[in-house]
């Protein structure tokens, strides 16, 4: 009797090793589980990241206000017959490219 205890018991430690230890084990499931909530945040700030670019995109393709104001404000560019008015700091000298050619810089 005591051998078949014996025997039942190292059976159950066997059946039981891969559910806790082994390549599908529990251990392994809660280890996924954590990189797939990982993941699942990753992806919700690039969805959120990628509808903004697409919105961009889209307004870009679609609008000229979009176009105009990149051209103003990334490549400081300005339309013709406008004037435009660059105000200083005390003490900030003029960018040499801005100086009126063929005049000397006001001081």
């Amino acid at each position: 009797m005591k051998a078949l205890s014996l025997a039942l018991v190292a059976l159950i430690a066997l059946i039981q090793y891969p559910l806790w230890l082994g390549k599908g084990s529990w251990m392994r499931v809660w280890e996924v589980d954590g990189q797939i909530k990982s993941q699942r945040d990753k992806n919700a700030k690039l969805q959120t990241r990628n509808t903004v670019l697409e919105a961009e995109v889209r307004d870009l393709k679609q609008g000229f206000e979009a176009v105009e104001e990149r051209a103003r404000s990334e490549l400081g560019m300005i339309k013709q017959d406008e004037i435009f008015f660059q105000l200083l700091q005390p003490g900030q000298s003029v960018p040499p490219a801005a100086q009126t050619p063929g005049k000397a810089p006001a001081k």
